[in-house]
């Protein structure tokens, strides 16, 4: 404490430094008005404000550690943060990084924070979702919703005959009540004010609750703020919403004050979940014929087929490597159709991609995963079979990979030493040259297998010989090169024994799945499967 207190005194004689005295106003001026006012809506939005600045400079916010922090290159400002957070109640600790000091909110201080960062901080909300192309923001979303609460009251008729209900949506003391009315065609979440800034933080904890609406002025004299969500997007919400909006539309049914049929309807979307993702395009997802998934999306509208190929290309698809278009003709339809590959690439974007393009992808496979899911246990399976695969892509080393599987019955020590991919041509063809150097039940050597092209469906075959030199025999040679594969790929190869002594192991495309695990092998694999497709 007395270093502390030394620290922060010496702070003093460095203010004629302006890039110190700027730092250091925020904290101080902070931890003077919550000693002065307190802390109350007003003051915390101060807060919010100051937070959201520091945040956006050097500062980080990760959901999935439940962490929110600070930077600053001069312990005493880092002290001074430190305190100001704790005169609002918020626990943080201080850690020092090479030159760096980083004040660190962790669980419900950094729940509370970001909450702050995401309702409160400067600017407000403009046109909707556009703030959140910054990754602070769409992580401060994910942790600032928990303990978010959404209840509702006041079942009524307005006095022109509308069913109407009230609906709080609340998070760490901030709390909106909203109107919803049960309109002929839809339902309808609605808040107005003619405070503007009321209205924009309405929109924000909608947002929480996975609804993005946007602020919109009312056009009359009166300066009058709204923002409204329908039936679709709050279908796309959190499950807390769907479930009090659903028991809305129940307990209007059971008076008797609208239409069972139409009821159902909105039930059935309320209780699908997220029908349909706020912002994409409607795509169907189905099952073709030889168990393909098909991912496409059809308009007549030329914009509309534009904007979902400009957006896939925002996320890192490549047109006619990821998905293909056809823009709509003399009044037919026309589509985007995701192409096995570009389910795939979005999915590994999704997970190595960088800051806005990997949220797109994120979302982009969780809305086609929902609507996979909508479509059947054996549409879901498949495409989250493709979507596994894609994460799963350059996720894993050669070097040093050690695993331990059973094939025929006995068990194997695999440990990989090195391995690689190669394009060669011969004889007309493109073939794909996989070699990988490893031990084996105790015995180490270089173990290669030769992928091409075959039969009508183009179909990737990769086909080795077992060694006839091996000291063990060709039968053990087989079954090293069996183990490897498998703990390779997860997929025992195929084993073929020929009347003249040879045995020939074949790998398939699923093989070769599992092989682009490994980022020694991922972007030869892909480029020699793009080069050779028909």
């Amino acid at each position: 404490m007395t270093r502390a207190l030394k620290e922060l005194e010496g702070l003093k004689n460095e203010l004629d430094n302006d890039k110190i005295a700027r730092e250091v106003v925020a904290p101080a001026l902070l931890l003077m008005q919550a000693e002065r006012l307190g802390v109350n809506e007003e003051t915390l939005k101060y807060l919010a404000a100051a937070v959201s600045g520091a945040i956006d400079g050097d500062g980080h916010v990760s959901a999935a550690r439940k962490e929110v922090g600070l930077t600053s290159g001069k312990r005493g400002i880092a002290l001074l943060w430190a305190a100001a957070f704790a005169a609002h109640g918020i626990e943080t600790k201080i850690e020092k990084t090479g030159g760096a000091f980083h004040v660190v909110a962790s669980s419900g201080g950094a729940a509370r924070l970001a909450r702050l960062y995401f309702l409160f901080g400067f600017p407000l909300l403009e046109g909707g979702d556009d703030r959140l192309k910054n990754h602070k923001l769409v992580e401060a979303v994910e942790l600032g919703a928990e303990g978010l609460d959404i209840r509702w009251e006041e079942l009524r008729r307005t006095e022109k005959g509308l069913v109407a209900a009230d609906l709080t949506i609340s998070v760490g003391g901030t709390a909106v009540k909203y109107n919803v009315y049960l309109l002929k065609n839809a339902i309808e979440l609605e808040f107005q004010s003619t405070d503007r800034s009321r209205v924009e933080l309405a929109a924000r904890l909608l947002k929480l609750a996975d609804v993005g609406a946007e602020v919109k002025k009312r056009e009359g004299k009166r300066e009058v703020w709204y923002v409204y969500a329908y039936t679709d997007v709050l279908a796309a919400g959190r499950e807390e919403l769907r479930k009090a909006l659903a028991k809305i539309v129940r307990e209007a049914v059971a008076r008797g004050w609208i239409d069972a049929g139409k009821a159902e309807r909105w039930l059935e979307k309320l209780e699908e979940g997220r029908v349909l993702k706020e912002g994409w395009a409607k795509y169907g997802v189905w099952l073709a014929r030889g168990n393909v998934l098909e991912v496409k999306y059809h308009s007549t509208n030329p914009d509309s087929i534009e904007r979902e190929a400009q957006r896939l290309k925002e996320m890192g698809l490549e047109e006619g490597k990821h998905f293909s278009v056809k823009m709509p003709e003399g009044g037919g339809a026309g589509y985007v159709n995701i192409l096995k590959e570009g389910l795939a690439h979005a999915a590994w974007f999704s997970v190595h991609g960088s800051g806005s393009q990997r949220e797109l992808a994120a979302e982009f496979v969780e809305y086609i995963l929902q609507r996979a899911r909508e479509k059947g246990e054996d549409v879901y399976s498949k495409a989250e079979e493709i979507v596994k695969e894609g994460k799963a892509r350059g996720s894993l080393t050669l070097k040093g990979f050690k695993e331990r599987v059973e094939v025929g019955g006995r068990e194997y020590d695999v440990k990989v030493i090195d391995g690689g991919a190669v394009k060669e041509k011969q004889n007309g063809k493109t073939l794909l040259r996989i070699w990988i150097t490893a031990e084996v039940d105790g015995v180490t050597r270089e173990y290669k297998i030769t992928y091409s092209r075959s039969g009508a469906d183009n179909a990737a075959v990769g086909r080795t010989v077992a060694r006839a030199d091996d000291p063990d025999g060709r039968e053990k040679d087989a079954e090293r090169f069996s183990a490897l594969v498998k703990a390779l790929t997860g997929e025992e190869p195929k084993v073929y024994r020929m009347k003249d002594g040879k045995i020939i192991i074949k790998c398939f495309r699923k093989h070769l799945d599992g092989f682009k695990r490994f980022v020694e092998l991922a972007d030869a694999i892909e480029k020699w499967l793009e080069e050779t497709r028909r």
